[in-house]
């Protein structure tokens, strides 16, 4: 998959985040973008091979570029899970080795793979059997490793192996005393470890994620880096990707505005097909954060959108909601449109 530059700035790209970044997720944030580059929530190679493949797999042509992210250890897993992936219209795997759940330090996976750069390189080079540019989402480190050596001995790895791109969570992991939650949060970042690492390998392409929040900071990082990703931001407040694809002021708001109305007829094809409301709207709730209406329109989204039979009018009503507080503000609303 081609990761170059877009928007004449670098290449932008959302996290893979479990239980946020599915198909409707990455439906509202690519018509928000249509530059970005998406990826699924991890999943892993074992699903891939026994799961439910349309529940796991399953995304529309609309999303792509789009990157399956995998989670595994065994290189002939991935190996055919990676096939698999082929088969079904993706665009690019990513192997997960920064993930720091219990789960998968049971299974030998995700952040574990820290200390394991040799198998990290048998696992790329296997998935990159199946025909798809590979590439590697990963931590500096875990526990007391010496970020220096440790994230280079992965990195080397991984370029050795034919990876199409690097991306770093600029954080360890601790495996021993830290949730999953903790893990994002607390490991203080080191932005500049993962910018030291973009200069030593400048044939391939370094991402950096972790901490970056807002516009200036995306393109501050792009500065130094090849492109970055952005996490938790993309679902606190959807609108900073239409920003990034160079919607200011009013022209942010009202495009916003359409994304959310084309998502009312979206809902109800999900409906139609015995899908529910609530999975559609929950990566819409922060759409218009700090603005006339936002309150009542996530109260409604989230009150009413997780009813029994909830349909698309929940929706299309919480959005006449908003647009008539909109209205109300006024020129207070296009003064704030405008300095933001």
């Amino acid at each position: 998959m081609d990761t170059g530059p877009q928007d004449g700035g670098g290449t932008i790209a959302v996290a893979p985040m479990m239980d946020w970044t599915d198909r409707h997720c990455r439906v509202l944030h690519r018509r928000l973008n249509p530059s970005l580059v998406l990826f699924t929530e991890m999943v892993t190679a074992k699903a891939v091979l026994f799961g439910d493949r349309d529940r796991l797999l399953g995304h529309s042509e609309e999303e792509r570029p789009l990157v399956l992210q995998l989670g595994g250890s065994d290189p002939g897993e991935l190996a055919e899970a990676a096939q698999i992936a082929a088969e079904w219209g993706y665009d690019e795997v990513n192997l997960n080795c920064g993930c720091p759940s219990d789960r998968v330090q049971g299974g030998r996976f995700g952040a574990c793979l820290m200390r394991e750069p040799a198998l990290v390189g048998e696992c790329l080079a296997a998935m990159a059997e199946g025909g798809l540019p590979v590439s590697l989402k990963c931590r500096l480190g875990v526990d007391e490793q010496d970020v220096e050596p440790a994230l280079d001995a992965v990195a080397d790895a991984a370029v050795a192996a034919g990876a199409s791109a690097i991306w770093v969570h600029a954080r360890k992991a601790w495996l021993q005393g830290l949730s999953p939650a903790q893990n994002r949060t607390v490991p203080p970042l080191d932005h500049d470890r993962v910018v030291r690492l973009c200069a030593r390998l400048p044939s391939t392409f370094v991402g950096l994620n972790g901490g970056i929040g807002d516009e200036g900071a995306v393109r501050a990082a792009l500065a130094t880096m090849d492109g970055v990703m952005i996490g938790r931001a993309a679902y606190q407040r959807p609108g900073l990707l239409a920003e990034l694809g160079g919607r200011h002021g009013l022209a942010s708001g009202a495009h916003r505005l359409a994304v959310a109305r084309s998502m009312v007829d979206y809902a109800r094809a999900v409906l139609e097909d015995r899908g529910r409301l609530a999975p559609v709207v929950k990566p819409m709730l922060g759409l218009f954060h700090g603005e006339p209406g936002a309150r009542a329109y996530r109260r409604t989204l989230s009150e009413d959108g997780h009813r029994a039979g909830a349909g698309a009018d929940v929706l299309s009503g919480a959005l006449d909601a908003l647009e008539i507080a909109r209205e109300r503000s006024g020129p207070d609303l296009e003064a704030r449109s405008v300095a933001a």
